[in-house]
């Protein structure tokens, strides 16, 4: 036994990190997830809202104690008919389309009845129809195809075994050995070999290959087989490049090849330019992998009254949820049992957290996004070369908050810029000093030697060590080494590769 002091995260503090550290979309997901698992947490359209972020009341005029019931919670009050206001009848509007939606049609034995031809249509049927369909899958496409293929029932089921060891990409990289062992039935090398002749006969084409090399043959093959297409392509040189000469290509020896095959640069050019429209992974064209959709946590847009940059937050939840009044109510009057006044206690002090640890991350992510738009207001002016180093230690500083606080707030969030939509954490990163002692910050580095190399003389290209030099000359100065590494990140050739003919 002994006595210490120990540190000790809080599941509160704990909830609010992983809160700030969601992307957006990640957030709305885990606010649907809340609004299902705890029935005192309720969301409401921004319209309805009230000054402090509650839902307003429906009726002021309503007798009794109803400070603690929402809109939908209160109760309907006979009145005089001098005295029913206008909200009145909102209210009651609201109530009638209530009675009139899905859920209450479902649950009763009340139809409601649907003129020919009306605008309001089943929310069902309209949501199965809005909905994207489930993508395509290279084995389903091949197999549906492999079913007519005509060949005895054998090779029919060693064709389908190929299928099955097919990648996303469309290559057969498994040997037919191993897929004669993989498979249950008893298949010889030379069967296998028959499918896969059948397999690769399927499109797209290039499917099934067991290399580049004839991936692209294949291609070549169906096009070959195109009348339209013979008229446009030499299909000689094209193989001949393929076989003999892709090293050479890799290493820009185009004078090299026209004197092996006797053919001018041109020709080469032209052959290389259409080879340049097959596709290398023939797979992806039918099961293509969906970029995720981003969604920005800020807009940053340029307010022309007074010249600055300013900040519109996107989407923001914590107004819209409150805590519904008829809980607040059941506390206060201390009803029910102890275990289902513990549950609703629980599950109120969950939903105040929650709120809270939202609302939180919003201040958080607006401040840091305050300082980023203040330090790099050159960027959003000027573009991406004049973007300025800034470390996260340097804005966690500033903010008096942690640098863990700031790197879980910029953590997989994007921002709408007048530049474009970018991570936020692009905007934080190291630098160097340029001669005349600016700032410059590594992105802005190499948005410079992408503009030296794009402005080259494309046959007489400069190598690093005249890149340096152009740096130099601009008061960067960088080690050879460095450009040849910011040269490959940007996916630049060498001087020789990018040389023109």
């Amino acid at each position: 036994m002994r006595m210490e002091q120990r540190q000790l995260l809080t599941p509160r503090m704990i909830q609010s990190m992983e809160i700030l550290q969601l992307p957006l979309m990640a957030l709305e997901e885990r606010i649907e997830q809340e609004l299902v698992s705890n029935p005192v947490l309720e969301l409401r359209e921004p319209e309805g809202l009230g000054k402090d972020g509650a839902p307003e009341s429906a009726s002021p005029e309503v007798t009794g104690d109803t400070d603690n019931y929402s809109e939908g919670e209160q109760m309907l009050v006979v009145k005089d008919q001098e005295d029913i206001s206008p909200a009145e009848f909102d209210r009651l509007e609201k109530l009638s389309d209530y009675l009139e939606n899905e859920e209450f049609n479902t649950n009763s034995t009340y139809q409601r009845s649907q003129s020919i031809g009306g605008d309001e249509g089943d929310r069902k049927l309209e949501a199965m129809a809005n909905t994207a369909s489930r993508g395509t899958n290279l084995s389903e496409h091949l197999l549906s195809q492999w079913t007519f293929i005509e060949a005895p029932d054998k090779i029919k089921r060693a064709g389908k075994a190929i299928i099955n060891h097919i990648d996303a990409e469309g290559y057969l990289r498994t040997p037919l050995e191993t897929v004669r062992i993989e498979t249950k039935e008893t298949f010889t090398v030379e069967e296998l070999q028959q499918a896969l002749k059948l397999v690769q006969k399927l499109d797209p084409p290039g499917i099934g290959a067991t290399n580049l090399m004839e991936c692209l043959l294949l291609q070549l093959d169906a096009l070959e087989e195109d009348d339209e297409a013979w008229d446009e392509h030499d299909f000689d040189l094209e193989r001949a490049l393929i076989v003999d000469h892709q090293n050479d290509l890799k290493l820009n020896r185009y004078p090299q090849i026209s004197k092996k095959l006797g053919r001018p640069i041109e020709e080469l050019k032209a052959a290389v330019k259409r080879l340049a429209r097959l596709s290398p992974h023939p797979g992806k064209q039918v099961s293509q992998e969906n970029a995720p959709p981003v969604m920005p946590d800020a807009i940053i847009y340029l307010d022309e009254e007074t010249g600055k940059y300013e900040i519109k937050m996107t989407r923001d939840p914590a107004p819209n949820m409150y805590i519904a009044g008829t809980w607040r109510k059941f506390l206060k009057q201390k009803k029910g049992d102890r275990s289902t006044r513990e549950f609703i206690t629980n599950n109120v002090r969950n939903a105040k957290w929650l709120i809270e640890a939202i609302e939180q991350r919003r201040n958080t992510i607006h401040r840091v996004i305050r300082v980023v738009v203040d330090a790099q207001k050159e960027f959003f002016d000027k573009g991406p070369e004049f973007l300025r180093p800034l470390p996260m230690i340097q804005v966690a500083d500033q903010l008096g908050i942690h640098v863990a606080t700031v790197s879980r707030a910029v953590s997989e969030k994007w921002i709408q810029t007048p530049r474009g939509l970018f991570p936020l954490r692009r905007f934080f990163s190291g630098g160097t000093t340029s001669a005349e002692g600016e700032d410059m910050s590594w992105d802005a580095v190499k948005e410079k030697l992408k503009v030296i190399i794009d402005n080259e003389d494309t046959k007489n290209p400069l190598n690093d060590d005249e890149i340096v030099a152009k740096l130099k000359a601009q008061g960067i100065e960088l080690a050879r080494r460095t450009v040849a590494k910011y040269r490959k990140i940007l996916d630049i050739p060498t001087a020789r590769q990018r040389r023109q003919f």
